[in-house]
């Protein structure tokens, strides 16, 4: 992961390699917080919610807002799709009903 935000950051050092790696522990903090339990970072869709987190925070990006905003959005995406949670049973039942 750290090699896809390096290029993603167009950063060619090892000089932040300590921040990049921060970074991207906390993309992937930030997400379980908000519920999403899958964090393979082959994925692409948590590839590219982890680069946007660490282009929004790495550094002083004047891009910051629209930034924050496209990760705000990509978590949100991620919280309602198929695979990414695990709320909910197995069986599609919600705890405590009573539709048996």
């Amino acid at each position: 992961m750290l090699e896809k935000v390096k290029l993603a950051l167009r950063i060619t050092t090892s000089a932040f390699d300590t921040e990049l790696n921060d970074l991207i522990a906390a993309a992937l903090a930030d997400l379980g917080i908000a519920g999403i339990t899958q964090n393979n970072q082959e994925d692409p869709l948590i590839t590219r919610a982890v680069i946007t987190y660490c282009k929004a925070n790495f550094g002083a990006p004047e891009e910051y807002d629209r930034l924050k905003v496209s990760y705000d959005e990509q978590k949100a995406q991620l919280k309602t799709a198929t695979g990414y949670t695990d709320w909910g049973d197995s069986d599609g039942q919600i705890e405590g009903s009573d539709a048996d």
